[in-house]
C-alpha cells in the first residue's frame, strides 16, 4: 500500500513530482544568484579571463562527458522503472552513481592540482567564485548519489519505482547546472 502522499494530487501532478520541482525551483534561486553575481563581477573584471586560463579545460570537459553519460543512464533507469523492471533500473542507477563518484574523484584530483599550484579560495575573487560554485555543485552531486542509492535499493526490490523518475529529475538539474558552470569557469577565458 502506497502512502497517501505519493498518490494524492490536487493539481493532477503527483505530489512527489511536485515536491521535486519545488526543490529544484529553490535550487535555481541559489545557483541563479551565485552565477548571476559571478557574471556581473566578471563583466567588471576583465582579469578574470587570465585567472580562468589556469583552469584545466580538458578535466572540465571530461567531467562534462561523465555527467552527460550519467544523465543518459538515469533516463534509461526511468524507462526500466516504467516497465516495472526494478532490477534493470537498479543497475542503471548504479551506473549513474558511478558517474557521480567519477565526477567527484576527478574534481578532487583537479582541486589538489590547483591548490598545490597556489590557486586557493583566498587567491582572488575568481578562485573564490570558482571554488564556491564548483564546490556547491559537487555537494549536490554527492547528495544526488546518496539519494539515488536509497532509490536504487528500493527499485531492485520492485518498491516505489516512481521514485526513479523523481531522482532522475533532480539528477538532470544537477547536470544542467554543470552545463552553465563549465563554460563560465573553464571556457570563457
Amino acid at each position: 500500500m502506497k502512502p497517501i502522499a505519493t498518490t494524492r494530487s490536487a493539481s493532477g501532478t503527483p505530489t512527489g513530482r511536485l515536491a521535486v520541482w519545488w526543490v529544484i525551483a529553490s535550487e535555481i534561486v541559489i545557483f541563479g544568484g551565485l552565477l548571476g553575481s559571478y557574471i556581473m563581477h566578471r563583466l567588471g573584471h576583465p582579469e578574470f579571463g587570465d585567472y580562468a586560463s589556469h583552469t584545466n579545460t580538458w578535466i572540465g570537459a571530461f567531467n562534462t562527458l561523465v555527467l552527460l553519460t550519467s544523465s543518459l543512464t538515469a533516463v534509461l533507469a526511468h524507462q526500466a522503472a516504467e516497465k516495472k523492471d526494478g532490477e534493470k533500473a537498479f543497475k542503471l542507477l548504479m551506473c549513474t552513481i558511478g558517474g557521480a563518484l567519477t565526477f567527484v574523484m576527478v574534481k578532487s584530483v583537479e582541486w589538489t592540482i590547483e591548490i598545490t599550484s597556489g590557486y586557493t579560495i583566498t587567491t582572488n575573487a575568481f578562485w573564490s567564485f570558482y571554488y564556491t560554485a564548483a564546490g556547491l555543485h559537487a555537494l549536490h552531486v554527492i547528495a544526488g548519489a546518496i539519494i539515488m542509492a536509497f532509490v536504487a535499493v528500493d527499485a531492485r526490490q520492485g518498491k516505489e519505482l516512481q521514485r526513479v523518475e523523481l531522482v532522475g529529475i533532480y539528477w538532470h538539474f544537477v547536470d544542467v547546472v554543470w552545463i552553465f558552470l563549465f563554460p563560465l569557469l573553464y571556457i570563457a577565458k
